[in-house]
């Protein structure tokens, strides 16, 4: 479980890299889930114990401590649907950017304002 642990921290220094050194928006979008991804695996590994059980009750109530905390499977799926939804809308900001400006690169787009 320590490779997961590991994989996902690299996924997320990874996404955090592409986020800050890319300019294009496409990139910055698939940069942002990577980085999704990796914090996923991560919180996956937090609620992870070997040999670990379903958390469901039974007549045998001995082995309490050896069942596998669901909270962090919850925050996780929930985190999926969010990431989904949130890179979903960023692509559809990122289409209408486009067919405004014709260009993809964040520096093209410095006199927006509120």
């Amino acid at each position: 479980m320590k490779a997961v642990l590991v994989i996902g921290l690299l996924l997320m220094l990874t996404g955090f890299y592409g986020l800050m050194t890319r300019r294009n928006m496409i990139k910055m979008v698939l940069s942002v889930a990577i980085t999704e991804v990796g914090l996923q695996m991560v919180m996956i590994t937090a609620g992870f114990i070997r040999g670990g059980t379903a958390p469901i009750l039974t007549e045998d109530i001995t082995e309490l401590a050896s069942f596998v905390d669901p909270v962090p499977q919850a925050l996780v799926l929930t985190a999926i649907v969010i990431g989904v939804a949130v890179n979903a809308l960023m692509l559809a900001f990122i289409i209408r950017m486009y067919g405004k400006r014709g260009s993809l690169d964040v520096r093209d787009y410095t006199d927006s304002k509120w």
